[in-house]
């Protein structure tokens, strides 16, 4: 896969909502019902972190779940891309990028959504290919204020702003006109996960949804 057509791919997944939930999740009971409680509300793009022991086999249960398109976030090393596509996972996410996760990236067939919290490092990934990125950390690294001073010099580069996003300052990032969608992780907060409350996390995807849409 060609860095280009990994932009692309990943182009057409962050148009699927405003929101992609980023999920840590724990327990591999949550796995599904989890997943189809965001599908039901409007967030199908879903990025399980490869945080906890479970995250493997969290993403093969979600990628049984119809109408989701699950991808694996917190990708660091070249073996995390291949037990990740193995397991099922259809994008991958990172905070960062290195030349060896981008090869693994390229070579595995893995659109990839490469991480970056600079103008430079931006760039780079530019040179080599990429248009849509993440930007991370989100708030730490200048917030919407910086993702919209870059809009004019780097025009053709979109971003997924990760990081600090919350209710409260999500418009601000959407309304930009260089950001396709945003990561969140207040729609799957543990205690709803822990109590079982599908119906309330599918409420929270649902407002989520409606985000950047007037």
């Amino acid at each position: 896969m060609t860095p280009q057509d990994a932009s692309r791919k990943t182009e057409e997944i962050c148009r699927l909502a405003p929101i992609v939930p980023v999920l840590v999740v724990d327990d591999v009971a949550h796995a599904a019902p989890l997943a189809r409680a965001l599908v039901a509300g409007g967030l199908p793009a879903l990025e399980v972190t490869l945080r906890t022991a479970s995250a493997l086999d969290v993403i093969a249960a979600m990628a049984e779940v119809p109408g989701g398109v699950v991808g694996a976030g917190t990708l660091l090393t070249a073996d995390d891309v291949k037990r990740a596509k193995d397991a099922g996972a259809r994008f991958g996410v990172s905070p960062g990028a290195t030349d060896a996760l981008l090869d693994a990236a390229e070579a595995h067939d893995l659109p990839l959504l490469p991480g970056a919290a600079t103008a430079s490092e931006a760039m780079r990934l530019f040179e080599r290919g990429y248009s849509v990125l993440k930007f991370f950390p989100a708030e730490a690294a200048g917030g919407a204020a910086f993702l919209r001073s870059l809009a004019s010099p780097l025009p053709a580069i979109r971003f997924c702003p990760t990081g600090g996003v919350t209710p409260a300052n999500a418009e601000d990032y959407l309304s930009l006109p260089n950001v396709l969608c945003a990561g969140g992780s207040w729609v799957a907060p543990k205690a709803a996960m822990a109590a079982g409350d599908w119906a309330g996390i599918e409420t929270l995807a649902r407002e989520a949804a409606r985000l950047g849409r007037g």
